[in-house]
C-alpha cells in the first residue's frame, strides 16, 4: 500500500521496516510517553489491519505492529500521538493516546475465532515492550491492555495474551491470580460498601470506574477488564473471592502502595 505519510527512521532497533500511517498528531501536554498500550487488530486478515493503520479517513493508527510471524513492523514515530486508544482513561487522564506508546498484535480476536497467540509472536512483543519501557523509563504498572483504558468499548489483547511472559523479562505489574472459590461475590444489581469498597480499590489502581456503592454496568464492565489482565481464569464480570483477592494483592504491590512490588 502506498500512503503520503514520509518515511523516517525506526526507534527501536527491533523493526524489521517502517510502514508510515500518515494517521498522528503532537502529543497534548507532555512530550514523552509514560504508558505502554497493547492491543490485538481484530481483523480476519493482517493485512487489512495494517492498511485499515495506514489510511488517513480511517483516523487510526499505532506506532507499532507485531505480525504472527514475530516480525515487527513501525508506522508512528513515538514521538507523535498516534491515534489507538480511542475514548479511555486511566488513573484520571482521558487524553491516552497523548501519553502513550501504542502496540498492535496480530489477532483476530474474540469476533473472529480468537486463536492463541504465536509464541514466536509473543517473543516479539516481549522484545519490543522491553525495549520500549527501558528506552522510555515507563513504569511496570503503566503496561496495560487496550481493555484497561477502555473497559466498556474494548476486550483487547483479551484473556488469551500471556502477560506472565512479559513480567518474567521485567514489563508489567503481576501478581500471582488467586485461586478459584465458591465463596461470596458481587455482582450488578447489588448495592452498599463491599461494592463502594471494590469500586475505590479499582479507581485506586487506575481504572475508570465511578464509585457509587452500586454495581452498575460501568463496574462490571471494569471487573470483566480487570480479569482479562490479572485473573484470567474466569472473565466473567463477577467480583468472586478470587478476583478481590488477586485486586487486593495488585493493589498493595503496586508501586507507591506502600507494599512490596514484584514487578
Amino acid at each position: 500500500m502506498e500512503t503520503s505519510a514520509p518515511q523516517f527512521s525506526p526507534d527501536s532497533p527491533l523493526a524489521a521496516r517502517v510502514l508510515p500511517s500518515p494517521n498522528h498528531g503532537e502529543r497534548i501536554g507532555v512530550t514523552v510517553a509514560d504508558m505502554l498500550v497493547l492491543h490485538y487488530t481484530g481483523m480476519t486478515s493482517t493485512e487489512e489491519a495494517v492498511e485499515w493503520l495506514r489510511t488517513p479517513e480511517r483516523g487510526v493508527s499505532a506506532h507499532y505492529v507485531v505480525f504472527e510471524t514475530g516480525e515487527i513492523a513501525q508506522l508512528v514515530p513515538e514521538a507523535r500521538r498516534a491515534w489507538h486508544a480511542g475514548v479511555s482513561s486511566w488513573e484520571g487522564a482521558s487524553d491516552i493516546n497523548s501519553r502513550s506508546i501504542g502496540i498492535e498484535i496480530a489477532n483476530p480476536g474474540h469476533d473472529h475465532g480468537y486463536p492463541p497467540f504465536p509464541a514466536i509472536q509473543i517473543e516479539a512483543v516481549t522484545a519490543l515492550a522491553k525495549d520500549i519501557v527501558t528506552r522510555l523509563r515507563i513504569a511496570p504498572e503503566r503496561v496495560l491492555a487496550h481493555s484497561d483504558v477502555a473497559p466498556t468499548r474494548k476486550d483487547d489483547p483479551g484473556e488469551k495474551f500471556p502477560w506472565e511472559v512479559l513480567h518474567r523479562a521485567g514489563v508489567g505489574h503481576l501478581v500471582p491470580e488467586a485461586p478459584l472459590d465458591d465463596g461470596r461475590f458481587f455482582m450488578r444489581g447489588e448495592h452498599g460498601q463491599p461494592v463502594e469498597a471494590l469500586q475505590a480499590m479499582l479507581a485506586f489502581y487506575g481504572y475508570g470506574v465511578p464509585v457509587t456503592g452500586s454495581y452498575c454496568e460501568t463496574t462490571e464492565a471494569v471487573v470483566r477488564a480487570f480479569q482479562r489482565h490479572f485473573r484470567r481464569a474466569r472473565v466473567d464480570g463477577i467480583a468472586d473471592v478470587s478476583t478481590l483477592a488477586t485486586l487486593y494483592q495488585l493493589a498493595r504491590s503496586r508501586p507507591g502502595a506502600g507494599g512490596s512490588s514484584d514487578a
